[in-house]
């Protein structure tokens, strides 16, 4: 690669993909509301279904992030952060509702010895290495 040339790291998706089955009723009938105008596509109704159950739900939401003590949101872990914890003797336990990303330039022996316990509840992007590193210390 030229000396004027850099590599750009992909930047990471803001969504996740899941994956759902549907009846076939269920399924025309979401058709049928796109068809009719409602919804732009069958992932505009499913979006706006979730987020529609989510706002019913949200005292309990807000109530059980409280409790359990979950960082909200996206929550990035650098490799100076791990630095800086293993310095102060610090374990790390990461609780996130959202998504925590740990550095790509994270080793697996640093995660190991910064990281005591990992519960994400959303996604969580690191290393294929430092996830298999964390496996035990993930709920």
């Amino acid at each position: 690669m030229p000396g004027n040339v850099h590599e750009i790291r992909p930047k990471p998706a803001d969504t996740e993909k899941i994956t759902i089955n549907l009846g076939f009723v269920d399924l025309g009938q979401v058709d049928l509301m796109v068809q009719e105008g409602f919804y732009s596509n069958r992932t505009d109704f499913i979006r706006t279904a979730i987020r529609n159950q989510l706002e019913r739900h949200a005292d309990v939401v807000k109530q059980s992030t409280a409790r359990k003590s979950l960082d909200l949101g996206l929550r990035n872990y650098s490799r100076e952060d791990l630095e800086a914890a293993r310095r102060a003797g610090e374990m790390l336990h990461i609780n996130v509702l959202g998504l925590a990303t740990i550095a790509q330039d994270v080793t697996p022996e640093l995660a190991r010895a910064t990281i005591a316990s990992v519960s994400v509840l959303g996604a969580l992007h690191a290393s294929p290495a430092v996830k298999s590193a964390l496996a035990d210390r993930t709920r």
